[in-house]
């Protein structure tokens, strides 16, 4: 690894932050939905708001040197008239000057989902007006923020936020309309373009780039047919993001598909097409989870359904689209989360070299990390199987970067337990573990000590994992003094 390289931890502003109607905030789309569905919300989440102190100072004693959050737009600006709420700007110069004092390099995504509903209501990113205030968005931020802050990125994970809204229709606004789903796809890679025209314009000191869900796309076999399948499916998943905010280019071969299958494509305008190809990022977020493992569409009609109920669910994703591939999990080879996440590190060292060939810009893996059901009731909480997680797909990032990829910085997804969208708090991801019933205690699981160690060393996992055990012993030490048990459980490492 590199003596600059970035290590730190990820989280987003509604997943984590609470305070949804306090010091000016006002409601998001995810407000709306979920309060109108009567389903678990992020109201109090792990109340980063009050908290941030608390969880930076335990970012900077588990060894991070940066943080990745998200800004809320709903906390920033009120209403369409484009109202600034001063208390929403001032807590993240609060937040920012936190993390700058403890030695912890902000990294700062623009746009995580957290849409406000007034935009909602006229449209959300079907509207062009949405780009509009989004730029005036990213206007505020840039001078309110922009000497204090190098890295900015302007979305988070466009395709996971459009398909999931508009496509699958299991996150806000909840519709299943492929239409729609490519008005806002554009729009939102539009308003990328626009952000990074606006950043330029005002010459600000630092990089901007994006941040893309990114599934690398293998096959079940390789047929010809499944060939042209694993084509259309990186378009699907990839390239629709990854060619046009860094190339410049909408994948050609996706539009004419979409067109010969009777799409209207006719909202897209020569001058919008210049500002997208003028106006590229610098870098690219990747937030890896799994590949995708693709097969020839057969027959039938789309079918997308995702599996948002961890076990009672397992086995039930299912993704056809029609006329362009049919997705698998192949549950009797591979490892599996009860969410239906294949856990396969290869396929993140397959897939920054296959980035780093195609584009050729800095790649920071934005998020990376495994949601569980776990137990933090007890004094201690042995992740182990976190641990080996991490563990496996660090190593596949030094391996890519022995390979010549450019890799600069790597956050665990997540700093903290925190709300897990539609997956409620239930699917914990943190370091460190939250109580969400006893006033949200923060309590630092084995991972957290283990990648303590690993920032630390500088990736260095062995001399981490030696480390980690010493730091996590010592814990323990300290936990039996103050419960006067004397015993050390040594098989937490077994």
């Amino acid at each position: 690894m590199t003596t600059n390289f970035l290590w730190g931890s990820a989280t987003a502003s509604y997943q984590c932050e609470g305070a949804w109607n306090e010091d000016g905030r006002v409601p998001s789309l995810w407000d709306t939905y979920l309060h109108d569905n009567h389903l678990e919300n992020g109201d109090i989440a792990s109340d980063h708001y009050h908290r941030f102190k608390e969880d930076i100072q335990l970012m900077k004693e588990g060894g991070h040197n940066t943080y990745r959050f998200s800004l809320s737009w709903p906390r920033l600006i009120t209403d369409l008239a484009g109202t600034i709420n001063p208390k929403g700007v001032d807590f993240y110069h609060r937040l920012i000057d936190e993390c700058l004092a403890n030695g912890i390099e902000p990294f700062i995504t623009i746009f995580h989902w957290d849409l406000p509903d007034y935009l909602e209501q006229r449209g959300g990113w079907l509207s062009k007006e949405t780009i509009e205030a989004y730029v005036t968005l990213c206007d505020l931020v840039f001078k309110e923020y922009g000497q204090k802050v190098k890295y900015w990125t302007t979305f988070n994970e466009p395709r996971y936020y459009v398909f999931s809204g508009y496509f699958i229709g299991n996150y806000p606004p909840g519709v299943h309309n492929p239409q729609q789903t490519i008005s806002a796809s554009y729009n939102m890679m539009l308003a990328n373009a626009e952000a990074v025209k606006r950043f330029k314009a005002l010459a600000m000191p630092g990089e901007i780039g994006i941040v893309h869900s990114y599934g690398p796309i293998y096959g079940v076999d390789d047929r010809p047919e499944t060939r042209q399948a694993m084509r259309d499916a990186d378009n699907y998943y990839n390239n629709w993001i990854l060619d046009t905010a860094i190339l410049g280019e909408i994948p050609q071969d996706m539009l004419a598909k979409l067109a010969g299958q009777g799409f209207d494509l006719s909202f897209i305008l020569p001058e919008e097409l210049k500002t997208i190809k003028q106006n590229t990022v610098d870098f690219v977020g990747l937030n890896y989870y799994a590949r995708v493992l693709i097969a020839p569409y057969e027959t039938g009609e789309t079918i997308l359904a995702i599996n948002n109920s961890g076990a009672s669910g397992q086995g039930s994703s299912k993704v056809v689209v029609r006329e362009w591939f049919e997705q698998v999990w192949d549950h009797a080879n591979s490892e599996f989360t009860p969410w239906d996440t294949e856990i396969y590190p290869q396929g993140l060292y397959e897939g920054i070299l296959m980035a780093h060939k195609k584009y050729g810009v800095p790649i920071y893996i934005t998020e990376n990390g495994v949601g569980a059901y776990e137990d933090v009731s007890g004094e201690v909480i042995n992740d182990q199987f976190r641990i080996d997680f991490l563990n496996d797909h660090i190593d596949a990032i030094k391996r890519s970067m022995a390979d010549g990829a450019d890799v600069r910085g790597y956050y665990v997804w997540s700093t903290m337990d925190l709300y897990s969208w539609k997956n409620g708090s239930e699917k914990r991801y943190g370091l460190v573990a939250l109580d969400f019933d006893q006033d949200r205690q923060r309590k630092p699981k084995a991972s957290y000590y283990w990648y303590k160690a690993v920032c630390q060393s500088n990736g260095e996992t062995i001399e981490a994992t030696r480390q980690y055990r010493q730091d996590y012993f010592s814990m323990l030490t300290i936990i039996n003094e103050e419960t006067n048990e004397k015993e050390r459980d040594e098989d937490v490492f077994s």
